[in-house]
């Protein structure tokens, strides 16, 4: 898939198993959290954010991080990491 004999392709691969780690991560995050959670925060549904993560690592694992539905897989696990993962957790905590 990428030709690793030199230093750029050293490096896409390095992104690419960054990639699909974090989408791992994303995927076995939200499977462990309650459905209730997704919309007492206002966000998708649980099943439809499964749904996002499971194509975004199959993209990843299939096609790679480089690319168009590379880089929305990218962007689509980014958002759960960076937007809906805290906000699940935040309402999970309990308020002192």
């Amino acid at each position: 898939m990428t030709n690793v004999d030199s230093l750029a392709g050293l490096i896409i691969l390095a992104l690419q198993i960054v990639a699909i780690a974090g989408a791992g991560f994303a995927l076995f995050h939200a499977v462990r959290q309650p459905a209730e959670a997704f919309p007492a925060v206002d966000k998708l549904t649980k099943p439809v954010w499964l749904g996002i993560l499971v194509a975004a690592l199959l993209v990843l694992l299939l096609l790679g991080a480089v690319g168009l539905l590379g880089i929305i897989a990218v962007v689509a696990v980014c958002v759960y990491l960076v937007d809906v993962r805290p906000r699940v957790e935040e309402v999970q905590r309990p308020r002192w």
